[in-house]
């Protein structure tokens, strides 16, 4: 039984899931990225795993096999076999169990569980009933999850005395199996155990007697981990308590306002390029991120100030990183405002709306953004020069509860990057 469970279960972890996605830009997703890089972490399959420090609560119920030889009664003297008498073929089992996962490949569980049977002679009920614990480890990678367990505990029995029933009697049984979870989402999981309850046989020296059970369950996890972000910081990489981006001196110590340090070099117009190296000594630099190095004011050309923003015209196909033949002028005169400006850098940054599966939407918001680097490198822009991101639903410019805001959260956005950082364009537009 569990040779067919395990290939049931290798034959599930290889079938294709449905996938999901974000509404209005594509269509269904796929396993792959658009160049087969990298894994959807948004499939059924991943989005479910166990997490660290889990908990499960749960009810089981199935069947149990008694071995017609166990040595489950209350011996009675001047009887047959002091009064033994075998199970039934079957019995159905029910009970509760709650585990603790500190790792989410090793736990510990709890179960309590009744079988109430009937012997095979008299055919009066004879409830049979157990308290055990056992370990378990586990493969947890995804929202199917194979397991072993290995565990010890008491079984007992209720009822009438002998020879009308079983008495009342308790033994120490182990037991051991596998299975596997299946987790239908965050909360629920569904779950199959094949065991083997190891107890003593009937009779002095006899060895022990094997009563397999077979066990399905419903459980509800608690305290499952929630992925982390990274949440953006005010960056002071001095410490003199002017942040980087106002910081003329952002790693030397120095005062307010500038941070830059008192130097014996003149600098005459305090934008911190002493005068050898300031093009413009008498006139502070603009610190605009715009040509910052050679010490003089300027303002962003209008083609830069284009290029900030969010970029109207590029769309995907629906649930995918296929840009849309439409897009391509919009890219292309991107490509022209870089090449006339060899000095700039830029980062796109890729945003979905909240429909659909969370890691799949960043996963997704990331995928586009690259392809708008792959199409923007092959038109002849060195790739040193694009950095990219996706961020998902986590930077929404309007509410995702209507169809028209949905459509102006998903976007592509452009961030001019100078030599310290970005370009601060007076007319940029709408992030």
């Amino acid at each position: 039984m569990l040779g067919a469970l395990s290939l049931t279960v290798t034959a599930m972890l290889l079938a294709p899931a449905e996938p999901r996605g974000d509404e209005g830009t594509g269509e269904s997703g796929r396993q792959l990225s658009a160049r087969g890089e990298s894994k959807d972490r948004d499939k059924w399959i991943y989005r479910h795993a166990p997490t660290r420090g889990m908990a499960e609560l749960g009810v089981y119920g199935g069947l149990w096999f008694p071995n017609r030889r166990i040595e489950l009664f209350e011996p009675t003297e001047g009887l047959a076999d002091d009064g033994h008498q075998p199970f039934r073929r079957l019995a159905p089992e029910v009970g509760l169990r709650a585990g603790y996962y500190p790792f989410r490949f090793f736990g510990a569980e709890l179960e309590g569980g009744v079988m109430p049977g009937r012997t095979r002679d008299t055919g009066n009920p004879a409830t049979a009933w157990t308290v055990r614990g056992h370990l378990v480890g586990q493969i947890g990678l995804w929202s199917i999850t194979p397991f072993l367990l290995v565990g010890t505990g008491i079984l007992g029995v209720s009822g009438d005395a002998p020879p009308a029933s079983l008495g009342t009697e308790q033994d120490v049984a182990i037991h051991f199996g596998g299975g596997a979870k299946f987790f239908v989402n965050d909360r629920i999981l569904l779950r199959l155990d094949v065991r083997n309850v190891v107890s003593n046989r009937l009779g002095v020296a006899e060895g022990l007697a094997s009563s397999p059970e077979a066990l399905l369950g419903l459980s509800v996890t608690l305290g499952r981990k929630k992925e982390r972000r990274a949440r953006p910081t005010t960056s002071d990489r001095d410490g003199d308590r002017i942040i980087d981006r106002d910081d003329y001196c952002p790693d030397v110590y120095g005062p307010g306002p500038r941070g830059c340090p008192q130097v014996c070099i003149d600098d005459n117009d305090g934008d911190g390029l002493e005068n050898p190296v300031d093009a413009c000594p008498d006139e502070p630099e603009s610190r605009n991120g715009f040509e910052d190095k050679d010490g003089c004011p300027d303002e962003v050309p209008p083609e830069l100030e284009e290029l900030a923003g969010i970029m109207e015209g590029i769309t995907f196909d629906t649930d995918k990183d296929t840009i849309k033949p439409a897009s391509k002028n919009t890219i292309d005169n991107a490509v022209d405002v870089m090449k006339r400006y060899p000095d700039i850098k830029v980062r796109i940054t890729g945003h979905t709306d909240s429909q659909g599966g969370y890691r799949h939407n960043v996963d997704l918001s990331r995928r586009r953004a690259e392809s708008v680097r792959r199409y923007m490198v092959d038109a002849g822009i060195a790739g040193d020069r694009i950095e990219t991101r996706g961020v998902g639903p986590d930077e929404p410019i309007a509410t995702n509860e209507t169809a028209a805001g949905r459509a102006l959260n998903r976007r592509i956005v452009f961030t001019v990057l100078g030599e310290d950082g970005p370009v601060k364009a007076k007319g940029a537009k709408a992030k």
